[in-house]
């Protein structure tokens, strides 16, 4: 629960720092320096570090709230996971997947169609040289 209070504050503060978009504004933009940014929120964290001291009650239930999403969340993902992996995907894709009537052993009409001569190699490297003085 504090991480979420720390989280949520420090991100205010870069909003707050980040220039604004309105260049209409009627308004004069307070002015913050950067340390007194950073002090202000060293209070607001030293302040909250006393929270749970101040309103224990209220902590106690921030706490269980905080408890309680975390196991919704833990289920949730539990889910998840079981529903991703309990279906097992196909062994075989579509477009290699054996015909129906056809036995399991039985060659696919692709299969085999090659010709003697289609076996045989078109062409051939060059013959090695014969040189009676290196030995081969």
């Amino acid at each position: 629960m504090r991480f979420l209070i720390k989280v949520a504050f420090w991100l205010a503060i870069v909003a707050i720092l980040l220039p604004g978009g309105d260049k209409h504004a009627t308004a004069p933009a307070p002015e913050v320096s950067p340390t007194e940014a950073v002090s202000a929120a060293g209070a607001a964290m030293s302040d909250m570090g006393r929270f749970c001291a101040r309103q224990p009650d209220a902590c106690a239930v921030g706490s269980q709230a905080a408890a309680a999403f975390g196991q919704k969340a833990q289920a949730g993902a539990k889910k998840l996971y079981e529903l991703l992996n309990d279906r097992p995907g196909p062994n075989e894709t579509g477009s290699v997947g054996k015909p129906a009537g056809r036995p399991a052993g039985a060659a696919q009409p692709s299969q085999h169609t090659l010709t003697p001569a289609d076996l045989n190699p078109a062409w051939r490297g060059p013959e090695p040289r014969k040189d009676p003085k290196r030995p081969a």
